[in-house]
């Protein structure tokens, strides 16, 4: 009898899985009664709901997070938030080196897939680094929400730090505070300040910390020259991220400045954070301090494109990220020009790295489009409202125009598997299930011209 082959999953696959069975274990958590606040167990879907948007720290909640459940709810949606934030396969290599087990050449080979690096050596180093670094600053963000919140809720005011710094660096913008996020906080610098901070630190990525730390150690000696030594990824990165931040948030302010139900009431100090606010938190954080139904449509599409495009890969953030977006750009500028090499800051790009930066577009705009349709079939709420609500569930944001609250049975389950697909990633899928096309050695396809635009 001849034996069959046995069909080994692809790293691709295993994050993917990794990421289906910490879902479905958190749903079996939070349907039993001591999850939740009135001790009654909870509709399995809203469950499900929950535990895959703390998983893959989207934000999105059908039921109130403050109100529902109960502490040990609120520690099991925190651990999802933060094994989603850093990853499954990095959580468990972490807990394998802190027992002292070396990690194997596969182990290397499936951190390196989930944090989508190019090199596999020091891998064991660079999670240690990558947990140590998330510890930290979650601690100091703990710390620094505990003069805000200890005073007002006295020692609950110690959880919710603990809760909001961790929800707020894995970029999952879910709150144990009120009902209506940080809405009552849209006049507080520091919680304002500290959220924000966060935010970016979670969304840079790790491998722009260690390229700027280096950096920063050149600085005695070299001053500002030290800078020019950031890696091209640490350029585009910092840079891209800049340019976003502060120009969204200009046209926010712009466009919200006379608006009576968001900004307008507001002094200008106070204007100018919630429009930063609302610039940092659409990079997939989901926090909100002004209510984002009474947006201009205006705001709403600068938001959209603000989702779209999320944070910077090796990171906490979702959507296509900002390196997508630049490497779009400059290849568009150079077949414009007519020039054949795709360039940024004097560095030539593979190709590779173009086609990636199409594929994972291309992927995400036909996720958004699909579940758009879908949920307008099962949904009665306006175009607008649809959109902002998948393209925030795709880039795993968190943001909504009170849409997710009243969505019921088949938009649940749209919105899960849009969650779903938006954290693993657009890429990850179509490597996962890709199927290699067989060639004969030496030989390839003709090549033929055909008409573009």
């Amino acid at each position: 009898m001849i034996s069959k082959p046995k069909i080994k999953p692809s790293s691709t696959q295993i994050i993917m899985i990794s990421f289906l069975f910490a879902i479905l274990i958190g749903s079996v958590l939070l349907v039993l009664p001591i999850s939740a606040k009135n001790g009654k167990s909870v509709n399995y879907l809203d469950a499900l709901f929950t535990a895959t948007t703390a998983t893959c720290v989207t934000g999105l909640v059908t039921l109130p997070t403050v109100t529902t459940w109960s502490v040990f709810g609120q520690v099991v949606i925190l651990v999802l938030i933060q094994i989603g934030g850093l990853g499954v396969i990095t959580v468990l290599a972490g807990v394998a080196i802190a027992i002292n087990k070396k990690l194997g050449l596969k182990d290397s080979a499936l951190l390196q897939d989930s944090f989508n690096l190019n090199s596999l050596s020091g891998m064991s180093k660079f999670v240690k680094k990558v947990i140590l670094g998330t510890l930290t600053v979650e601690g100091i963000g703990a710390l620094a929400y505990m003069t805000v919140f200890v005073p007002e809720f006295g020692a609950k005011g110690i959880w919710i730090s603990l809760f909001n710094s961790v929800s707020a660096f894995c970029n999952a913008g879910i709150d144990i505070i009120a009902e209506n996020s940080l809405i009552n906080y849209v006049t507080n610098p520091i919680v304002n300040a500290v959220t924000c901070i966060l935010i970016v630190f979670g969304g840079l990525g790790y491998i722009v910390w260690w390229d700027i730390i280096r950096v920063l150690k050149l600085f005695k000696k070299e001053k500002f020259k030290c800078l020019r030594k950031l890696t091209l990824h640490s350029k585009i990165v910092i840079v891209t991220t800049l340019l976003l931040i502060f120009g969204g948030a200009l046209l926010i302010f712009l466009f919200e400045y006379s608006n009576p139900l968001t900004l307008k009431g507001l002094s200008l100090f106070d204007k100018i954070q919630a429009s930063f606010f609302q610039s940092v938190t659409t990079r997939t954080a989901g926090f909100a301090t002004l209510p984002q139904e009474y947006l201009k449509d205006s705001t709403v599409i600068i938001c959209i494109i603000l989702m779209f495009v999320g944070g910077s890969p090796v990171g906490t953030a979702g959507g296509v990220k900002t390196v997508t977006l630049v490497v779009l750009i400059a290849t568009t500028l150079s077949t414009v020009s007519g020039r054949d090499e795709v360039t940024l800051f004097n560095r030539d790009l593979s190709r590779e790295i173009t086609k990636k930066a199409v594929a994972v577009s291309m992927m995400s705009l036909l996720i958004v489009v699909c579940s758009t349709v879908l949920l307008l079939l099962v949904t009665v709420a306006p175009f607008v409202d649809v959109l902002y609500e998948v393209v925030s569930a795709t880039a795993t944001v968190g943001l909504t125009r009170n849409l997710t609250s009243s969505i019921e049975g088949w938009g649940k389950i749209i919105l899960i598997i849009t969650m779903y697909l938006g954290r693993v990633g657009p890429i990850s899928l179509a490597v996962a299930f890709k199927v290699k096309k067989k060639t004969i050695k030496g030989i390839k396809n003709p090549t033929e011209e055909i008409s573009v635009g």
